[in-house]
């Protein structure tokens, strides 16, 4: 297998709480449990690609602390190359989470040494891997290094999949770079102001883009629009314990499907069954089977 991934973004540390309820305003509620774990969009999806065997680079940037030591041996500990992470001053990324009784989570993400991440030196970075085939980003770091680095990517003819998360407008220009446009249903709402659940607001929203469309449905699955026409991939029932990076997981196995020679229904399938895989089991990586 020659196809090679880099995935440019966030690296956090996730720290879990399992609730019952999560508390309003004002109120203190116990929790049953509390997990720290590895996390980061750009982690998570970086992860994913490893364990399903894809050939899998990440470029994203730590501190001087000892979760950056940590994360290093996490990505090594999963077939990542960490060749090319970058170091400063300061924290690394860490994430609060909140999950309660039936699996939802909320999230607060500190971004610490993530918002300090080098475009110029990722882009340097990018040139001495060989033959890279796909580059992934998300929004958990600087818009501008995923603008830039996808700008490069197109020009080397290096195919791009953007996951719009935490879920913000993006850029004509970025659009314009990006060969694999994924939101999951929430975000798809944001950016377009219309239900996901609508195939003809699906088909409306990928004519105006130029690359291809898969929006994540939860444990609906996923749609694929392709030729004009909605394509949707059924989740597997499954009782759902903690849905924290089911996302990241679907990126990262349809991307390690794209770069293992999939088609990009089968990709889609390939992600559909991993993200919902993960959502029984709890924790972020912890939750992610091998191939």
């Amino acid at each position: 297998m020659d196809s090679k991934i880099c995935i440019v973004g966030s690296s956090n540390i996730d720290q879990i709480a399992y609730v019952d309820v999560t508390p309003h305003d004002g109120e203190t509620v116990f929790g049953s449990k509390y997990q720290m774990g590895f996390g980061g969009k750009g982690a998570n999806q970086a992860v994913m690609a490893g364990l399903m065997g894809a050939q899998t680079f990440m470029i994203t940037c730590l501190g001087d602390d000892v979760y950056a030591d940590m994360t290093i041996e996490n990505y090594k500990d999963n077939g990542v190359n960490v060749d090319y992470i970058q170091r400063v001053e300061g924290s690394s990324g860490v994430a609060p989470i909140w999950v309660d009784k039936t699996g939802q989570n909320r999230i607060i993400v500190i971004s610490g040494a993530n918002d300090h991440i080098n475009a110029e030196k990722a882009i340097e970075d990018i040139d001495k891997i060989s033959n890279l085939n796909f580059i992934i980003g998300q929004f958990e770091i600087p818009l501008e290094v995923t603008e830039k680095v996808f700008i490069h990517a197109k020009n080397k003819n290096i195919q791009t999949i953007l996951n719009p998360a935490p879920a913000k407008i993006p850029s004509d220009n970025l659009l314009q770079v990006t060969d694999w446009f994924i939101p999951n249903e929430i975000e798809f709402e944001t950016i377009t102001g219309s239900s996901a659940f609508d195939d003809k607001n699906l088909l409306n929203y990928a004519n105006t883009i130029s690359g291809n469309l898969i929006v994540t449905l939860g444990d609906k699955g996923a749609a694929f629009i392709s030729n004009n026409e909605v394509i949707k991939i059924e989740a597997p029932t499954v009782s759902a314990i903690d849905t924290t990076g089911a996302g990241d997981a679907f990126v990262g196995a349809f991307s390690a499907g794209l770069a293992n020679g999939l088609t990009p229904i089968e990709a889609v399938k390939l992600g559909v069954d991993r993200a919902s895989d993960s959502v029984t089991k709890t924790g972020t990586q912890s939750s992610y089977a091998k191939k």
